[in-house]
């Protein structure tokens, strides 16, 4: 899934490729994927591109105005082509084309989708808060509000485990699955450790590892192409992904914890103490 990173890398991409550019004409193949029909879709025709921006994992074109927001969800991808064919592509089978954007020079892109769990969504609205989640965003950790004394506020009295909260974009815009993992490796916490239960030293380190993660991120996917990004992410992965690796860190063996639709890794000797988590659902330490 597409995460703060890779999103701001589409956001600046597109702000060199589609910005000053009018939109010739949206084809939409995957009718359930298109989210809000007022304004129309076909509005877009004939308007400019004026900007490119992200809220979370929100992708957002404005459009003389209007706004294109996307989000990927789990499999979705937005896919460049300096030539689109004119010709209308037919919907249905098993083409993962959900939406073709079409600009006046004849450049634009694809949005796609594998699997069959659909989750990408497409919104023309205008105003980034019509969006449902993007107004319920909560902070973006790259934001300079977002400081050590705003995250005590945010931990402060909440129950739940430290890796669900970094993942709830209520509470913070941006981090999903994969740098949840790489964030906690970094500051060396417990996945499964309760937020209420950080000490002022322990939000500062998480802070401080938040803020550096998704910043190295950034900076590493900066100017790459749409194509690469996704090969920039794994390959800039430490521990997420990585199950029976060594750690880079201290050379133990990436462990991996197992859920009904994800699952999370991590390293016991730098996060747990040396012990592994017992792989079920709210897991404990292994005694």
């Amino acid at each position: 899934m597409p995460e703060l990173p890779e999103v701001e890398a589409l956001a600046g991409f597109l702000r060199e490729r589609v910005v000053g550019h009018a939109v010739a004409r949206v084809d939409v193949l995957a009718i359930s994927a298109l989210k809000t029909y007022d304004p129309p879709v076909t509005a877009l025709g004939g308007l400019t591109v004026t900007g490119a921006a992200r809220h979370g994992k929100f992708l957002d074109l404005d459009v003389d105005g209007l706004h294109l927001v996307i989000h990927l969800a789990r499999a979705g991808w937005l896919r460049w082509r300096d030539e689109i064919p004119a010709r209308p592509v037919r919907p249905g089978g098993k083409n993962p084309l959900a939406l073709r954007v079409h600009l006046d020079d004849g450049s634009g892109f694809d949005l796609t989708e594998a699997g069959t769990k659909k989750g990408l969504a497409v919104y023309v609205v205008r105003d980034p808060d019509d969006v449902p989640g993007v107004a319920s965003l909560g902070p973006d950790p790259l934001d300079e509000s977002f400081t050590p004394a705003a995250l005590a506020g945010i931990v402060n009295g909440k129950r739940s485990q430290i890796k669900g909260l970094l993942r709830d974009q209520k509470v913070i815009a941006g981090i999903g699955n994969a740098y949840s993992d790489e964030v906690l490796h970094v500051a060396r916490m417990s996945p499964f450790k309760i937020a209420s239960s950080l000490t002022e030293e322990d939000v500062a380190v998480l802070h401080e590892a938040i803020v550096t993660t998704l910043r190295d991120a950034v900076e590493r996917s900066r100017g790459l192409e749409a194509q690469d990004l996704k090969g920039e992410k794994k390959t800039g992965l430490r521990v997420h992904g990585r199950a029976g690796q060594k750690c880079p860190v201290c050379g133990d063996m990436v462990r991996e914890v197992s859920f009904a639709d994800s699952a999370l890794q991590y390293c016991p000797t730098c996060q747990t103490g040396g012990k592994p988590l017992a792989d079920r659902r709210m897991s404990r330490l292994l005694k």
